[in-house]
């Protein structure tokens, strides 16, 4: 008479640990999902901070008044060379050109290295991050000079040079700025320095 009763209880015993078993189951999957939703989740944010992203305005502006300090001490420094040495606007215009090249890479080079780069590789990196944008800016900048009336043979003693240099730096920077967020925005230029930053 007892038999029946304990196969009865034998099966509520199976069916409790098989109901047990879907549980556990159902735990572990939900476990699994959590972590794959989870893990995906961080690999979303991940190539969210280490992607482009949006590109604000001020830091494209930042980026280019970095460049246009570089170049306003390059020409400035080339023309005092030219004129003290009595070379023709040509000869003086070129050296100016190399001088804001010089020293826009300068100027960056430097921020690269104290980030404890070292010096191979923070060329290369200064050179791809500043190369376009100086060359916009060179392009803009002699290009007012060249087609302002008597300022390519203004000598630093008059106020046409300085005003022609200043007018020609602040439309090189309005030009040059779009230039900047756009290739901040594509992961290069200055976003390649920012990366030595933080």
């Amino acid at each position: 008479m007892e038999q029946p009763h304990t196969h009865h209880e034998h099966r509520e015993h199976q069916g409790h640990g098989h109901e047990q078993h879907q549980h556990d189951g159902h735990e572990q999957h939900a476990d699994h999902s959590a972590q794959t939703d989870h893990g995906h989740a961080h690999a979303h944010s991940g190539a969210h901070a280490h992607g482009a992203g949006p590109v604000s305005w001020g830091m494209a502006a930042r980026a280019t008044l970095h460049c246009l300090t570089g170049c306003a001490i390059g020409e400035v420094l080339g023309m005092i060379v030219g004129t003290a040495l009595g070379w023709g606007n040509l000869p003086t215009m070129i050296l100016a050109i190399v001088l804001a090249f010089f020293f826009g890479y300068a100027l960056t080079l430097r921020g690269i290295l104290a980030a404890g780069v070292d010096f191979r590789s923070a060329v290369r990196v200064a050179l791809a991050a500043d190369t376009l944008s100086i060359a916009v800016m060179e392009l803009i900048d002699n290009g007012v000079i060249a087609v302002w009336p008597g300022a390519m043979d203004a000598h630093l003693s008059e106020a046409l040079f300085w005003i022609a240099l200043v007018i020609s730096l602040a439309l090189a920077f309005v030009v040059t700025t779009p230039v900047n967020k756009w290739m901040i925005g594509r992961g290069k230029g200055h976003a390649v320095v920012h990366q030595y930053h933080h």
